[in-house]
């Protein structure tokens, strides 16, 4: 395991592309700037100045609630304008190319592209051509690195630590990019982590990452610290991977009768949104070992961490 080494002063990356990409130290100095983020929370006006003059710009091929929204909350309290423009509302539907809507957009004026889409890798293209930062919000089953650093903020506020710890990614892990940024982060900032699925849900290079793959969370159950349990997510799959749902529950859904062995101080997290019944039961999910809504609220602090020093703010200025 990759022991993270000592906390950047400063982001030396134009874009946020994944999680992959970055240091440990890199990493650490986004929680961190997090932190104060989250303070602004609790202000009677929550909002900082850092990005005002700035244009924000949501740029979506997916649908998408939480993770568009938290874009646009995180730019607004750091004062930015902001723009949603999604896919059936803008020129490609005439046929225009990704490459020249995002040129039309840095053209009007935009400073940071926040951009989700089907095709894994989307960004990169992007990212290559036009000057302003482009952060990955979600490409195919590549990476979601913004949710992959609001999980290691939640685990980190709730254990106080990421090194060391045993952190269990259950689900639909072949088709999520949630869990390949998570494992990334976790990996390089010293935690173990297991990957728990039917082996049609693992993707064939986890063997390769050094990952402890099992095929039912009771066989770990006593040694985890975390579990994050991943959506099944049915619209990517272009065959069926398990029986049915009823069995898919049956066997991988997280419920209490599954946990009664687990670590008294365990936490449950759910990137959202939740099948539930599925694959975590409503008793699980709004227990006191979840951290499901914790980990929305620590979303928008961690994506206005990522404006902010993308943006050129330092670890040690103010946001005030």
């Amino acid at each position: 395991m990759t022991k993270p080494d000592s906390a950047a002063t400063e982001l030396k990356k134009k874009d946020l592309l994944g999680l992959e990409e970055l240091s440990p130290g890199e990493i650490e100095l986004i929680l961190e700037t997090a932190k104060p983020m989250k303070e602004l929370f609790t202000r009677t006006v929550k909002k900082a100045p850092a990005l005002r003059g700035k244009t924000v710009v949501n740029l979506f091929y997916e649908p998408s609630t939480r993770t568009r929204v938290s874009f646009e909350l995180a730019a607004k309290r750091l004062s930015a304008d902001t723009v949603n423009i999604s896919s059936s509302a803008s020129s490609v539907v005439k046929g225009e190319s990704l490459i020249d809507t995002a040129k039309t957009i840095e053209a009007l004026g935009a400073d940071i592209v926040i951009m989700r889409h089907p095709c894994s890798g989307a960004p990169h293209i992007i990212s290559d051509r036009i000057k302003c930062s482009i952060i990955n919000a979600g490409d195919g089953a590549h990476e979601h690195p913004t949710q992959g650093l609001l999980d290691l903020y939640t685990i980190k506020e709730k254990k106080g630590r990421l090194e060391g710890l045993h952190v269990a990614i259950v689900g639909d892990i072949l088709h999520s990019r949630v869990a390949r940024s998570n494992i990334w982060g976790l990996k390089k900032m010293g935690a173990e982590v297991s990957l728990v699925a039917p082996p049609t849900l693992i993707p064939s290079e986890a063997g390769k990452m050094g990952l402890h793959i099992c095929h039912r969370i009771e066989e770990i159950i006593e040694e985890v610290d975390v579990i994050n349990i991943l959506r099944i997510q049915k619209e990517r799959q272009k065959e069926l991977l398990f029986p049915s749902l009823e069995e898919y529950n049956f066997v991988f859904g997280i419920e209490e009768s599954k946990l009664k062995k687990a670590k008294k101080d365990l936490l449950i997290m759910h990137p959202g949104p939740m099948n539930r019944g599925v694959e975590i039961s409503s008793a699980v999910a709004d227990s006191d070992k979840s951290a499901i809504n914790q980990q929305v609220t620590n979303g928008v602090a961690v994506r206005m961490a990522v404006f902010f020093l993308l943006a050129g703010g330092g670890q040690n200025e103010t946001i005030a």
